[in-house]
């Protein structure tokens, strides 16, 4: 039971990470286009842009989701459509409340964000990496506010993707919009791996997985075109896999 707890726990904690700090802003989201736009808030409607999350618009509101899904009829996995109106708080609420509430939820996620990108990025060689698959990168890593956090490799339908390290699978799924089905894996303490896009997967919840191995294939499952959308996350920030990885179609050196 313990270390099923523990499994739990990083699941929730991966899944949190990747909503709240890239809302994965993927070239192949539904909507199109690679940087997410925020929807306009007008007193006690929100309507929703490409990119939004329940969260997200939690966070924007001052709203907590578990009220946001009540007032709106939305059930879990919250699934969310372009120009959807979304209630918010009741209107007898006073605007300065309203505006104070915003205030303190933008400080506090914009304290957070500062926090998680002072992150120093780990030396390159500290770990060995192996390319999950192999093909064009058709949308490289950005740092920048709503960048791709990751890469998107192209290549064709029932293509192997295997598992970059070693690691436990923490998370198997395709409950977060955008990514389709996707693979988690926490290799340390300090890294995790997503995988998404995926066609099939060939691994479940709590499974060791080592090096190299075979975890799923490649498709299109929340995505417009065939490709893998690949991450490596150093203490839930983001970094780019190409400064890790070795030359496409070579093993690691160390």
């Amino acid at each position: 039971m313990r270390k099923e707890s523990i499994i739990r726990i990083w699941v929730l904690n991966a899944i949190v990470a990747l909503l709240s700090l890239s809302l994965i802003a993927c070239s192949s989201n539904k909507a199109g286009g690679s940087k997410a736009s925020v929807g306009s808030y007008s007193g006690s409607v929100y309507t929703v842009k490409r990119g939004d999350t329940l969260y997200r618009i939690s966070r924007m509101t001052g709203s907590s989701v578990g009220t946001l899904a009540r007032l709106n009829s939305i059930s879990a996995p919250y699934t969310l459509e372009i120009g959807q109106k979304i209630r918010v708080k009741s209107s007898s609420g006073s605007s300065k409340s309203k505006k104070t509430a915003v205030a303190k939820s933008t400080k506090s996620h914009s304290s957070s964000r500062s926090s998680i990108a002072k992150v120093a990025p780990p030396p390159v060689g500290s770990k060995c990496w192996r390319w999950p698959t192999t093909g064009k990168i058709i949308e490289p890593f950005s740092n920048s506010e709503g960048g791709n956090k990751g890469i998107d490799i192209a290549g064709s339908r029932g293509q192997p993707i295997y598992a970059s390290a070693a690691g436990t699978v923490v998370y198997v799924g395709d409950q977060l919009r955008g990514y389709g089905n996707l693979v988690m894996i926490k290799h340390s303490e300090d890294y995790i791996t997503a995988y998404a896009h995926n066609d099939t997967t060939l691994v479940n919840n709590g499974q060791k997985v080592s090096a190299g191995q075979k975890i799923a294939t490649m498709g299109s499952t929340g995505s417009n075109t065939v490709n893998l959308h690949f991450q490596i996350r150093y203490r839930a920030t983001a970094i780019d896999p190409q400064r890790y990885l070795p030359p496409q179609g070579s093993k690691p050196s160390c």
